[in-house]
């Protein structure tokens, strides 16, 4: 939460210890940053076991990696043609909010991708997000996952205000997104 690089530094040593552990895997521990997802749970929140393993996307740098990846697609459809959608991507913070009988009953932090970290009490104060879906057919349970982020403008009007009340500023949006779920202002994709 209190980055002493930016998120490109972080994802180009990734990308380094990467290609080391590729050209010497007797190198690979497990405890490597490579091995893992996310980061462990705080303890200042209660864990929340996923019902499916919360995992991270990969990083594209490149035409070349991009198309490395739509040909790992490719194998893995055996033959279906397949189809993309691409957006801008929004860095915050990766939620699993679970609704049984279309009202929110937990919010979960992506943690290490196996136990994230119970943020409900948090994610009901973000107005973006709905206490319960709006039909009259919800499933008994259902997860939704995506991302809480702040926009540029409200990260920075929050950097502004705990500045001048004699806080410390975040670091980037998504430490502010993690570190001020109450904020009206905050995203969801």
């Amino acid at each position: 939460d209190d980055p002493e690089i930016s998120d490109a530094e972080y994802d180009e040593l990734i990308r380094e210890l990467g290609a080391l552990e590729d050209r010497f895997p007797e190198l690979i521990t497990p405890d490597s940053p490579t091995q893992r997802v996310g980061a462990a749970p705080a303890e200042l929140f209660a864990p929340v076991r996923h019902r499916a393993p919360m995992l991270s996307l990969d990083n594209a740098f490149s035409v070349e990696e991009l198309q490395r990846w739509g040909a790992r697609v490719d194998r893995g459809l055996a033959g279906a043609t397949p189809s993309f959608a691409c957006e801008l991507k929004i860095d915050g913070v990766a939620c699993a909010l679970t609704y049984e009988k279309g009202v929110l009953t937990k919010a979960a932090t992506r943690g290490d991708g196996r136990v994230g970290e119970d943020i409900t009490a948090n994610v009901r104060t973000v107005e973006a997000i709905p206490r319960r879906l709006d039909t009259a057919d919800a499933p008994s349970v259902i997860e939704v996952r995506g991302e809480v982020y702040l926009p540029v403008k409200a990260f920075e009007d929050l950097n502004v205000k705990l500045t001048e009340a004699g806080g410390r500023p975040f670091a980037n949006p998504r430490n502010a997104a993690a570190g001020s779920l109450r904020q009206k202002d905050a995203k969801v994709t």
